[in-house]
C-alpha cells in the first residue's frame, strides 16, 4: 500500500470523491478510513484531497447560501466605515445604529428600509470580512523624542497604568507627540494630547515647540473645555512636565500631579495609544515648525475633537487572565467618550445637556471632509519644503518605501473616503 506513487494516489481519490460527496456523514467516515489504509495519508490530509479532486458528474454538490451583504449593503458600509476612520468590527457594530442615525440626520446617508436593516444586524466579523481589502491599505509608526526632568521628580509621586480610579472621570494622562519627521534639529511643533481615563474622553492641542510655557497654557486651557473637573493628571519624565511652573498650577487647583516610571510606557498606556489613534493618523510623521503649519494644525485639531469624542467608539479592557502562555482578554461594549461621559454619575446634569445640544448639531461626515480637506493643505504646506538630510547619517531606518510619514488620510484611506463618498452620490 505505501509504494502507491503520487499519481495511483490521485487516482484513487478521484475514484473515491463521487462516492463520497453522496455518502452521509457515518459513511464519510468510513471512506475516509479506507483511503487513509489505502494512502497512508492522515484524515486530515485525506479530507483535503477529496475537497480539491474534481468532482464527478454524479456526485451530489453541497448548496451554497445566499449572500446576505451584497453590493447594496456594501456601500453604504464602506461609508459609514470611512466616515469613522476606519474602526474595527467590534468598535463599529455596537456603534452602528447611533452612527446611521446621525448621517441620516445630517442627510449624509440615504438607503432603503430593507438596506437599513441590514446594516443594524451587521455583525463585528462580518464588517471585517467584508472591508478586509480595504483595511489592508493602511499603517505608519514613530519613534519617542522624551528627554529627563528636573530634580523635582522626586516631589512628583510614580503612578502605574493600574493604579488610577479609572470609574471616575478627571483623571488625565498626559504626553507630547513631536513633528520632527525624523530630523529632530532646531525648533518643531509638539502636540499636546490629554486623555481620561475613565471615559477616552480626548483632547489635542498645537505647541509651538516643548517648553514648559506652552505646556502650561494648554493644561490651563484644556481645563475650562472639559465637561467633567479636573482632578488629576500624570505624565511621563520629560522636562516639560516636570517644571515648577505645571507643579505650581496643579497645587493651585488642587489637581493631583502623578508622574510614570522612567522607560515603562505601558504606565501611560491610554494617552500612548491617542498619540497613534489620534494624532499619528490624523496628521502623520511629517515636520511641521512654520507659524502657518502651526495655525493649521489648531484648525485641524479644532474639528479633530469633536469628531473623536462623539463618533469614534472605544472598547475598554475588564480582565485580563492568563492560562499557561495563552492571555485571554475581555472588553466591555464598545462606546463613544460622550456616552460614557453621559452615563457617568460623576458628570454634572449641566454638562451632559451641555453635551447633548453640541452631539445634535454635528454632522460626523461634514466633520471627516473637514479633517480631509486640512489634512490635504497640511500635506502641501509640509512637502513645499526641501528636505535637509543630516550630512553625518543616511536615511532613518523607521522610514521606507510604505511609510512616507504623510496623515493618514493624505493618500490611501482618503481614497477610501472619497471612493464611499462618491458611491453615496451615485446612488442617491
Amino acid at each position: 500500500m505505501e509504494g502507491l506513487t503520487l499519481a495511483e494516489r490521485k487516482a484513487v481519490t478521484r475514484q473515491v470523491v463521487a462516492r463520497y460527496g453522496s455518502a452521509s456523514k457515518k459513511q464519510r467516515g468510513q471512506i475516509l478510513d479506507e483511503l487513509c489504509a489505502l494512502t497512508g495519508w492522515s484524515r486530515d490530509h485525506a479530507r483535503k484531497a477529496l475537497r480539491l479532486a474534481p468532482r464527478h458528474a454524479g456526485a451530489r454538490r453541497r448548496p451554497t447560501r445566499p449572500r446576505t451583504y451584497g453590493e447594496d449593503v456594501l456601500g453604504p458600509l464602506r461609508l459609514v466605515w470611512a466616515t469613522l476612520d476606519a474602526p474595527s468590527g467590534k468598535r463599529l457594530a455596537p456603534f452602528m445604529a447611533e452612527a446611521v442615525e446621525a448621517m441620516e440626520r445630517a442627510g449624509e446617508l440615504r438607503v432603503d428600509p430593507q438596506v437599513r436593516d441590514k446594516l443594524l444586524r451587521v455583525s463585528a466579523a462580518t464588517i471585517d470580512r467584508l472591508l478586509a481589502p480595504d483595511r489592508g491599505r493602511l499603517q505608519i509608526r514613530g519613534r519617542s523624542g522624551t528627554k529627563p526632568g528636573s530634580l523635582l521628580r522626586r516631589q512628583i509621586p510614580i503612578r502605574t497604568f493600574a493604579e488610577w480610579d479609572d470609574a471616575r472621570p478627571g483623571f488625565l494622562e498626559i504626553d507630547l507627540v513631536g513633528h520632527d519627521g525624523g530630523e529632530p534639529r532646531g525648533e518643531f511643533c509638539q502636540t499636546l494630547t490629554l486623555t481620561d481615563v475613565a471615559t477616552g474622553w480626548t483632547e489635542v492641542r498645537p505647541l509651538r515647540n516643548k517648553a514648559q510655557r506652552w505646556v502650561h497654557e494648554a493644561m490651563v486651557e484644556v481645563a475650562a473645555v472639559l465637561p467633567f473637573p479636573l482632578l488629576g493628571v500624570d505624565s511621563d519624565n520629560g522636562s516639560e512636565f516636570i517644571n515648577n511652573n505645571l507643579f505650581s498650577w496643579c497645587a493651585e487647583q488642587q489637581v493631583t500631579f502623578t508622574r510614570s516610571r522612567p522607560w515603562r510606557k505601558n504606565d501611560s498606556c491610554f494617552v500612548e495609544q491617542k498619540n497613534w489613534a489620534v494624532v499619528r493618523r490624523a496628521v502623520g510623521y511629517l515636520r511641521y515648525d512654520t507659524p502657518e503649519e502651526l495655525e493649521l494644525l489648531g484648525r485641524l485639531y479644532g474639528v479633530l475633537v469633536p469628531y473623536v469624542n462623539f463618533f469614534q467608539p472605544q472598547m475598554k479592557l475588564l480582565e485580563k487572565t492568563r492560562s499557561g502562555a495563552k492571555v485571554r482578554r475581555r472588553y466591555d461594549r464598545a462606546r463613544t467618550p460622550y456616552r460614557r461621559a453621559l452615563g457617568s454619575p460623576f458628570v454634572s446634569p449641566q454638562s451632559k445637556r451641555a453635551l447633548t445640544g453640541l452631539y445634535e448639531q454635528l454632522n460626523p461626515v461634514a466633520l471627516k471632509r473637514d479633517i480631509a480637506r486640512m489634512q490635504a493643505e497640511l500635506l502641501r504646506l509640509a512637502r513645499r519644503r526641501k528636505p535637509r538630510p543630516h550630512p553625518t547619517t543616511r536615511e532613518h531606518p523607521w522610514r521606507d518605501n510604505h511609510q512616507t510619514g504623510e496623515p493618514a488620510g493624505s493618500a490611501p484611506f482618503a481614497g477610501i473616503f472619497d471612493e464611499a463618498t462618491n458611491h453615496r452620490s451615485r446612488a442617491s
